[in-house]
């Protein structure tokens, strides 16, 4: 998979877009300002924008040509992230140590997929807040981007799963619009949700 998001990053074109998720902008408000890792964050949009607001972004990613992409956007905005690339397996970040976790359309391989999101979660605060959106089942129906294996897509009952220490604050399905660079165009399906680790 390292090779094909070298590919799709390699492009001068941002893959998808400069601007931030719209779910993630709008939900970012309930996260007081502090410490944000954003995983599988690919060019860095969302995290770009999160310094914008303030707050001291970290962002991986297994793509060398993402990274780049993120910190030529960070710079022509003034901004500055800590953008590591790494293999999930291979992070060592402190436990405890985010006030939020953001996870957008991150779609790991479903082998390893649980697993993931469990260390991820080791690394925020208890009473931390996760900002989650990913293509649903259903976006098979559509063609406005996201794998084309129903295995890495999402259902609610997966999330539950593989979030088992997540008190849930909202969590849906639900069509949106995707106007996010050339990968995401047009009506999709996706699930998102808010929620807090316990503590």
């Amino acid at each position: 998979m390292k090779d094909f998001w070298n590919e799709r990053y390699a492009n001068k074109e941002y893959a998808y877009g400069v601007k931030p998720n719209e779910f993630f902008k709008a939900e970012l408000n309930l996260v007081p300002k502090g410490k944000l890792l954003f995983a599988a964050e690919g060019e860095g949009r969302n995290a770009v924008y999160a310094a914008q607001q303030g707050f001291e972004v970290y962002a991986i990613d297994n793509s060398i040509e993402a990274k780049n992409k993120a910190e030529k956007l960070a710079a022509d905005n003034n901004v500055i992230i800590d953008y590591l690339v790494s293999e999930l397996e291979n992070l060592d970040y402190s436990t405890n140590s985010f006030d939020a976790l953001v996870l957008v359309f991150a779609h790991f391989p479903s082998s390893i997929r649980k697993q993931y999101h469990e260390k991820l979660i080791t690394f925020l605060k208890p009473n931390g807040l996760v900002i989650f959106e990913a293509f649903a089942k259903e976006q098979l129906k559509y063609n406005s981007g996201g794998p084309k294996q129903v295995e890495m897509l999402f259902s609610e009952e997966e999330i539950h799963d593989e979030f088992p220490n997540i008190d849930f604050i909202k969590l849906e399905t639900v069509e949106t619009h995707l106007d996010e660079g050339p990968y995401h165009q047009g009506n999709g399906k996706v699930v998102h949700f808010i929620g807090t680790k316990k503590s």
